[in-house]
């Protein structure tokens, strides 16, 4: 009977070192997530000053969008990922990305289509962290929401993961209808 209640025992131990390192696991693929967001953000951010420099070279006399580029983009990259400080920076790079719009010269200029194509990029790499983020966090919460790891993953420190939310001025961006003209 004591043998098989020490079999018992190791049997449990080991149970909940396989979930505790299953979760663990889990857990490393949404901090993954997270950081991954955050390097992307850090590219954006750092791609932004050459951005406002070809612009300035084309549309001098713009220098209030100019100047609310580079101020919310410092914001920003002092500032939390989360924070709705990434939405101001969105606000004010749509702004400056429309004076291509409005300098034919700008627009044509080489240095400012390739700034837009590499921004263009970090967006849809952005875009892509952002999903990846959220299928780590999905695949984490249903760790420790199922049997038997429900039993222990409270007492391990577990807690469930948020998935990440667009901010403002990305759903209505998600949501349109695209405006194609020829």
């Amino acid at each position: 009977m004591e043998w098989i209640l020490i079999g018992f025992a190791v049997l449990l131990v080991i149970v909940v070192i396989g979930i505790y390192n299953k979760l663990v696991a889990l857990r490393q693929n949404v901090n993954q997530g997270v950081a991954d967001i955050d390097a992307q953000l850090r590219q954006r951010h750092d791609l932004i000053p050459n951005l406002v420099n070809t612009v300035k070279g084309y549309a001098a006399h713009e220098q209030d969008t100019l100047d609310a580029v580079i101020s919310a983009r410092n914001t920003a990259a002092s500032g939390s990922p989360a924070s709705g400080d990434e939405a101001q920076l969105r606000v004010a790079l749509d702004k400056l990305l429309a004076l291509g719009e409005a300098y034919p010269d700008l627009k044509a200029s080489a240095n400012f289509q390739e700034l837009q194509r590499e921004l263009g990029d970090v967006e849809d790499k952005l875009a892509a962290a952002r999903r990846a983020l959220n299928a780590a966090v999905s695949r984490y919460n249903t760790g420790i929401e199922s049997f038997p790891a429900v039993l222990f993953a409270g007492m391990l420190g577990f807690r469930p993961a948020d998935f990440h939310q667009l901010d403002d001025s990305e759903k209505g961006v998600v949501d349109a209808v695209p405006d194609v003209k020829f």
